[in-house]
């Protein structure tokens, strides 16, 4: 079973708000002593928290459904519903969030403790206690609590770790993690033993790093060949990259500078990792062949500029001058890199002057009315209750909806679609008749509706 998840698809819904309550405040020698109905509780978010303990997203593979709580329903004598209970996932360091249908990045999460709402939870609906006035001293009516967000994202983890051991298919690379660490990586002699990035804490005197064995690249793994880019992303935050050379290979067309060679380009073709700090390690020198390899090979990579190491991962040969050499580098690049902070949150409020809908003529006698504000007020309406009908009306009146209908040329009786086509909510237009229309009439009821 698969202990190393590094993408999943998250399916958020965050918690509904709790109804408003509609109630007369009663007691003895006071029968309708005014509304004292409670507002609802909001939903509950589904927050997702960057957590150091966490390695993998493992925990959303099996259960990718999560849902918060609900608000409870307002109450009478002024008591509003409790809150839903908002749901906090961990996830590791390095998280990217994606929209799933999309792929559009939604942020990256980056640095302990950095929040992230994925879902948020619905308003609740305001009890008739908040929504009575002059003009509507006692209303009948309380506003329904929104349905929470439904959200579909992708996690996709890239691995933060100092030093990215690349290399060929059966080059070492998980071996020399398992010598250099705790890790016990599966280990085989047959090409791509390793499916996953295997990670290892590896300690070189006072430095303490984390070790990546990036699963093996090919030819073509840039443009996604393979598992190219499952692999090439764990490589992007890596502050070192150390190749692993395999000098022991019999595969015809193969040698080390050649391995060297092929994995830079394929490195290079994929991002911007040409800055990152190298060395090289031969590894196998336990073998003849691969010692007398390593020996030729080692003064043309130098001659290169880079630090080049003969080991064996299997004896342990040469390891402890490598871990040093890596701590070094490793110290060297923690010195120059910024203090890493938080994710910053963008938020972009929307420009002033904007009317928050828009009326568009579907046909003849169909329009169709957009907008975060009138959409909402929809969710929020009862409408079994006419004087809650009513309300609505009132409000997209102040908001200027029937003014706007009546320029898109809207005629009595027209068919109005409030939100989308398909699912919106569709009532036949009925313009207003001055402020006289806005009497109430009794309790639950609204004149104009009678």
């Amino acid at each position: 079973m698969a202990d190393f998840v590094d993408y999943v698809v998250l399916h958020a819904k965050a918690g509904d708000g709790g109804n408003g309550c509609a109630s007369v405040h009663r007691e003895k020698f006071k029968p309708l002593g005014g509304p004292d109905g409670g507002n609802g509780g909001r939903g509950g978010d589904v927050i997702l928290e960057v957590d150091p303990n966490v390695s993998t997203l493992l925990e959303y593979h099996h259960r990718p459904h999560r849902h918060a709580g609900n608000g409870k329903q307002g109450m009478g004598s002024d008591r509003d519903g409790a809150n839903g209970e908002d749901i906090v996932l961990p996830v590791p360091n390095g998280t990217v969030v994606k929209d799933a249908r999309t792929g559009e990045v939604l942020v990256d999460l980056v640095g302990a403790g950095t929040r992230y709402v994925a879902a948020q939870g619905g308003f609740g609906g305001l009890g008739n206690a908040a929504l009575a006035n002059a003009k509507r001293k006692a209303p009948g009516f309380a506003l329904l609590g929104e349905p929470g967000d439904g959200a579909e994202i992708a996690l996709e983890l890239k691995t933060i770790a100092d030093v990215a051991l690349v290399g060929f298919p059966n080059a070492g690379k998980s071996s020399l993690v398992a010598s250099l660490s705790a890790a016990r990586p599966k280990i085989a002699d047959y090409p791509f033993t390793t499916l996953i990035p295997n990670l290892g804490v590896v300690t070189a005197g006072e430095t303490v790093f984390t070790v990546a064995d990036v699963p093996g690249l090919i030819p073509g793994a840039s443009q996604g060949k393979g598992l190219g880019h499952e692999f090439l992303r764990h490589v992007e935050r890596c502050s070192t990259i150390v190749h692993v050379l395999d000098c022991a290979t019999i595969e015809p067309g193969r040698d080390p500078l050649t391995d060297f060679d092929v994995i830079e380009a394929e490195l290079a073709a994929y991002g911007e990792l040409q800055d990152r700090p190298r060395m090289v390690v031969l590894n196998k020198v336990d073998v003849p062949d691969g010692r007398d390899l390593a020996d030729i090979v080692r003064p043309l990579l130098e001659e290169r500029g880079l630090r080049v190491f003969e080991i064996s991962a299997a004896t342990h040969e040469g390891l402890r001058p490598l871990t040093f050499a890596m701590g070094e580098m490793v110290a060297r690049a923690r010195a120059q890199a910024p203090v890493e902070e938080p994710t910053r949150l963008v938020i972009r409020p929307k420009q002033l002057g904007e009317t928050g809908f828009a009326v568009r003529r579907v046909d003849e006698n169909t329009f169709q009315v957009t907008g975060e504000k009138p959409e909402r007020w929809i969710r929020q309406t009862d409408f079994t209750n006419d004087e809650a009908v009513g309300y609505l009306a009132d409000r997209l009146e102040r908001l200027g909806v029937e003014e706007a209908l009546i320029e898109a040329g809207a005629q009595v009786g027209a068919e109005v679609v409030i939100g989308p086509m398909e699912g919106g909510y569709l009532f036949d237009w009925q313009p207003s008749e001055g402020t006289q229309s806005r009497v109430g009439g009794p309790r639950g009821t609204d004149n104009r509706l009678m």
